[in-house]
């Protein structure tokens, strides 16, 4: 039987032992709070960076497609109205005043013509030319140059009443649509190809749909660099991208995202795609 002073100093023991498990409990608690948030920051310090360098990666991509489009314009367009207006001038020196004078008139307007373009070209060769424009209006830019080129018949329709992303995930869906057209032009042997942009509240939606080749879109087709780049795209501004195709049925592809929804760099779809 315990003496009072005994079971005294044995409720003090066993109070002190539990306190003291108590605070080792606590302690390793917040050390492996700590870690796991530590290592949250860390992650969301890699994804940041990894989205900074794809926007960065983005942009350079978008000036690249327009430097191509202007040696193809200079090539094209200005060099052989230039050419035009050489041989017209040329042609002057066995020609009686009149006739000298209507070709004189037409290599005017060609020379016109040719510096309009040129200022055309200078305005898209500024940085800031996607800001300026707008994202609406660099897609209707890119469909006229594919349709003037005579490759391609375009169409493009606008749905709803617009609304802004912001330019950065703004910037990143017109590479997106730029991607998608480039994937046309290479590969699918299309005559045809529509894009609709269609707004409401709750969300916006891209489609690019093309009459050409097609491609099993569950097969290895559909792994291809450009499609992958498409989908890991949506996922780093939080869209979702699906990709329709069927041999000899052309090819689709639906960008949807949600602008009430504010850009993550954590987001949960951008952590799988790279995870």
């Amino acid at each position: 039987m315990l003496s009072n002073d005994e079971k005294i100093i044995l409720f003090i023991v066993a109070g002190t032992l539990m306190l003291l498990l108590l605070g080792l409990f606590i302690i390793g608690f917040l050390f492996l709070y700590q870690k796991k948030h530590n290592g949250y920051i860390a992650e969301q310090r890699e994804l940041k960076s990894f989205y900074n360098q794809e926007l960065l990666k983005t942009k350079i991509e978008v000036q690249e497609q327009t430097l191509h489009y202007i040696s193809q314009e200079l090539h094209d367009n200005v060099n052989q109205i230039l050419s035009f207006v050489k041989l017209n001038l040329g042609l002057t020196k066995n020609m009686g005043p009149d006739q000298k004078q209507v070709k004189i008139e037409e290599s005017r307007e060609l020379i016109a013509q040719a510096i309009s373009d040129l200022r055309g070209l200078s305005q898209s060769l500024n940085s800031d030319a996607f800001t300026t424009r707008g994202f609406i209006a660099s897609i209707e830019l890119d469909l006229n140059r594919i349709k003037k080129s005579g490759i391609l018949d375009t169409s493009f329709a606008v749905d709803g009443e617009p609304q802004e992303l912001g330019e950065q995930r703004e910037l990143v869906l017109f590479r997106i649509f730029q991607e998608s057209l480039n994937n046309v032009l290479k590969h699918a042997n299309a005559s045809s190809l529509a894009v609709n942009l269609q707004y409401s509240a709750e969300m916006i939606t891209l489609t690019i749909e093309d009459d050409g080749n097609g491609f099993l879109a569950n097969g290895a087709g559909e792994q291809g660099l450009g499609l992958r780049n498409i989908k890991s795209r949506a996922a780093l501004i939080g869209a979702q991208a699906e990709i329709l195709s069927e041999p000899n049925k052309g090819c689709c592809v639906k960008i949807t995202i949600d602008p009430l929804i504010e850009q993550k760099y954590a987001d949960s779809n951008y952590s799988n795609s790279v995870g």
